[in-house]
């Protein structure tokens, strides 16, 4: 593998080459937010040198490749026969758009993808010696970081580019315990276990609704959780007695959460006003697999990488809710209307408020009397005068 540096020596070719690239290059970060980087050659690990079939050799290595946002991922290479460089970015493509339609990559891709996750440093050390020998494989003292860096990147030149490591002798300057160690990984990461891996989605989380709204001795909800990533942590912003459980009244942790969930915001009966919330945070595994084509690939072709160790994404989503009181039922000790007072008639139930009405009807009665004997008696004195 040839790694260019890209650096023009020579004052004119030098002015030449900026002059090229600030009228040919893409303005960084212009080409749809995909993500970009460059290869820091040093900042990678070594393997050995492989023979394939043919009589060729490529030294395989695991690349650094720094992205803007400062991250570092560690990366293989595939397209063995074009040129690394480290002189231009790195964009971020999905598989469709791998620069060459006719690769053996396009068809098996989902295998390379197998044999990074199943590869070198998808796994630790350790723990490839151990699958390895209970497949079968006879090590000569574990699998070393050179082997197995090694073995993957060979597996992955012969899903990517049709290359066959050498079965007679797979590295040239080794001795015949590395090559042995080499070959049984290479064989189990190109074998019958490999049955490929799709391209991983992002990590999703989505809480639906985002909010609702109920009354005190009630659960308000329910709120439904979608995620293609593990819930690794809730945080409840709820006031005190307000609790985050299932429909049953079960008080949720974060290991209780996962796609499909349902979680209901439990109110106490005698709790005032109010408002609260949660948030969840989901990581997920987004980088095994990802591809990065050279930015002038058509002018300065790069050879593509392809990320080899999968870094924890996080993601988050809350929702809230509020309540009010519960409403308040009408009292049975109310006050009973008045009774009618003993011997009243029938009927006259209505309370006494000041004087009585047959008072005034007395009264009544007792003048017009008066006036009537009055009457009468000035009628006689007339009467007996005349």
């Amino acid at each position: 593998m040839q790694v260019r540096s890209g650096l023009v020596r020579g004052g004119i070719a030098a002015l030449a080459a900026a002059a090229a690239m600030m009228v040919a290059a893409p303005v960084a970060g212009a080409d749809d937010g995909a993500a970009r980087g460059r290869v820091i050659d040093s900042a990678g690990a070594d393997g050995f040198s492989v023979n394939f079939d043919g009589g060729t050799h490529f030294v395989a290595k695991l690349f650094g490749l720094k992205l803007s946002d400062g991250s570092m991922l560690k990366v293989y290479c595939v397209q063995i026969d074009v040129g690394l460089r480290t002189d231009q970015d790195m964009i971020e493509r999905p598989w469709a758009k791998y620069p060459e339609a006719s690769s053996p990559f396009n068809k098996n891709r989902d295998k390379i993808n197998w044999v990074l996750h199943n590869g070198y440093p998808g796994n630790e050390l350790t723990a490839l010696g151990k699958t390895l020998a209970k497949k079968g494989a006879t090590l000569h003292d574990g699998v070393s970081k050179e082997e197995a860096i090694t073995a993957t990147q060979a597996a992955v030149w012969h899903f990517s580019d049709g290359k066959n490591v050498d079965r007679a002798k797979p590295l040239p300057y080794e001795d015949a315990d590395a090559s042995a160690d080499v070959l049984a990984m290479y064989d189990y990461l190109v074998g019958s276990d490999n049955a490929g891996i799709g391209q991983q989605p992002k990590p999703t989380l989505n809480i639906s609704p985002a909010k609702a709204d109920g009354a005190a001795g009630s659960r308000i909800g329910p709120f439904s959780v979608a995620t293609t990533g593990d819930i690794a942590n809730l945080t409840s912003e709820l006031p005190e007695g307000v609790r985050l459980t299932d429909a049953e009244g079960k008080t949720l942790k974060a290991g209780d959460i996962k796609d499909g969930t349902k979680l209901y915001v439990d109110v106490p009966k005698d709790a005032k006003q109010g408002t609260g919330g949660f948030v969840l945070k989901a990581i997920g595994h987004l980088d095994t697999g990802r591809l990065f084509v050279g930015e002038n690939y058509d002018k300065v072709p790069a050879q593509s990488l392809i990320v080899a160790e999968s870094e924890k994404t996080q993601v988050s989503a809350n929702a809230a809710a509020s309540w009010t009181p519960a409403a308040v039922t009408p009292s049975t000790s109310a006050t009973a209307p008045p009774t009618t007072p003993a011997g009243a008639p029938s009927g006259e139930g209505l309370a006494n408020t000041g004087v009585s009405a047959a008072v005034p009807l007395s009264l009544g009665v007792l003048l017009l009397g008066a006036g009537g004997v009055l009457m009468l008696l000035v009628r006689r004195r007339r009467n007996s005068a005349s």
